[in-house]
């Protein structure tokens, strides 16, 4: 028999348990499709560590792609291409982590919280080969490893469509990505609009419908006209999603760094693609707070009393300053002699590699 202050407790905590369950709206894939038939628009945002998914899951981001675009804004690579497996790895556990965090701090407050799709970009050199097997291995790993819900592979090539459909068979949800594919750059001639001729727009048009009977989710459209876009879109059942591609997809996405202004500076004009809107300047605050810390620090003002909160007590306080007043003698001579050797060896470099130059 259940008693009836437990089988209160029990009613409770089903009750707190079935509201956690209202409040966590999953994004999956089948809740993309509905979105984008009920004419309600899908955002997507990269992310990359830990905070940036933390601030993009606050903002009820229906998903969130660990781009490899990470090779470039957080690396510093030219290109995409030189990110490995390894790496892109590292940064979607970082993304998962930060996404669950958030998530868990929304659930203590009891708020209404979204779980994004996390998608994980598989990099160039991971899934392009004619062994199928390789894809879906690697595919495997951004899940079972990475933590991610579904990957993404771009190309709408026939071998293309075949490496999606094994890994969509093995179990993997895929995004696909047509038009600017910046992996293939070398091939292309650099980042450069793709669809611009009738014949190619509709070469774009088969590149999808191939993508979506492979099994893909959505596809991306990048860097497209907005005529080419829609009509993509208008054809496919499965949503897509563009970037500088127009207004006429089923959803947006946008670099995390550009679209906040990450790299931003009052002083100095930073690159910005044509088509990414800033939304934000928060390189011009992080300027600001690091010549703020430079200055306080030099001039005393930091940390000051406010920033120091770790006190002796008063008897504590009078026993230190007896055990100094004990070796002060001793301690006062190590000091002159360790300034006396790092003068010596401060002349010396002078001398050595300084041409001389007394300073």
């Amino acid at each position: 028999r259940v008693s009836n202050h437990s089988q209160n407790a029990i009613d409770e905590f089903d009750n707190t348990s079935a509201d956690i369950l209202r409040q966590r709206r999953q994004v999956t894939t089948l809740s993309l499709t509905s979105q984008k038939r009920r004419g309600k628009k899908i955002t997507m945002v990269t992310a990359y560590d830990f905070p940036s998914a933390m601030h993009v899951q606050r903002a009820n981001i229906d998903m969130i792609l660990v781009g490899d675009s990470a090779a470039m804004v957080e690396l510093g690579y030219d290109t995409t291409q030189p990110i490995t497996l390894d790496q892109m790895l590292h940064h979607c556990q970082a993304v998962k982590r930060g996404v669950e965090a958030s998530i868990n701090g929304i659930k203590s407050k009891m708020e209404k919280a979204k779980t994004p799709l996390l998608v994980g970009d598989m990099p160039f050199g991971s899934y392009e080969y004619n062994d199928l097997d390789i894809a879906l291995k690697n595919a495997y790993r951004f899940v079972k490893e990475g933590g991610m819900d579904a990957i993404k592979l771009e190309g709408g090539s026939k071998h293309r469509a075949k490496t999606i459909k094994h890994v969509v068979e093995g179990g993997v949800a895929v995004m696909g990505h047509i038009g600017l594919t910046p992996q293939a750059i070398s091939v292309i001639g650099g980042f450069r609009a793709q669809g611009r001729t009738a014949a190619r727009a509709r070469e774009m048009i088969d590149e999808a419908l191939r993508l979506q009977d492979a099994g893909a989710f959505s596809v991306v459209l990048e860097c497209v006209p907005s005529n080419v876009a829609k009509a993509v879109t208008e054809t496919l059942e499965i949503p897509t999603i563009g970037i500088g591609a127009g207004g006429g997809t089923s959803g947006q996405v946008l670099v995390y760094h550009d679209m906040l202004g990450m790299m931003s500076h009052p002083h100095h004009q930073e690159f910005m693609p044509k088509f990414c809107k800033s939304y934000a300047q928060v390189g011009h605050a992080i300027t600001e707070g690091l010549d703020a810390f430079k200055k306080e620090v030099e001039d005393g003002t930091f940390p000051g009393e406010e920033y120091s909160p770790y006190l002796m007590n008063d008897d504590e306080k009078r026993a230190f300053e007896v055990l100094l007043e004990q070796d002060s003698i001793e301690r006062e001579r190590k000091h002159e002699e360790a300034t006396r050797k790092m003068k010596q060896a401060d002349e010396y470099e002078q001398l050595s590699l300084y041409g001389g130059k007394d300073q």
